[in-house]
């Protein structure tokens, strides 16, 4: 498969700067762009994903008419991150 060119974005030179001197050893600019773009695109692949399957939950509930008041779930997670804060101090 060819490969495609993205076009040339302008950024403010102090970002360019910046980018170049956070780069790897035998690392250009292009590469850079390039792996921002990749990572850029899967994590909104997994975020939209996640809506996704958020939404499928919600018509699954809706359909069954079975549900989980959110205060319970907060309760149940307020209680974890009190034990979970308990052991932390005790490991200390």
């Amino acid at each position: 498969m060819k490969t495609a060119a993205i076009p040339a974005v302008r950024v403010p030179p102090e970002l360019r700067q910046a980018a170049e001197e956070l780069l790897g050893t035998g690392e250009t600019l292009s590469g850079f762009v390039e792996d921002a773009v990749r990572r850029n695109v899967e994590y909104r692949r997994a975020q939209m994903e996640f809506i996704a399957r958020g939404l499928a939950s919600r018509d699954a509930a809706l359909a069954s008419g079975r549900y989980v008041k959110a205060a319970t779930v907060l309760g149940k997670l307020e209680r974890r991150l009190k034990n979970a804060h308990k052991k932390a101090v005790i490991v200390k």
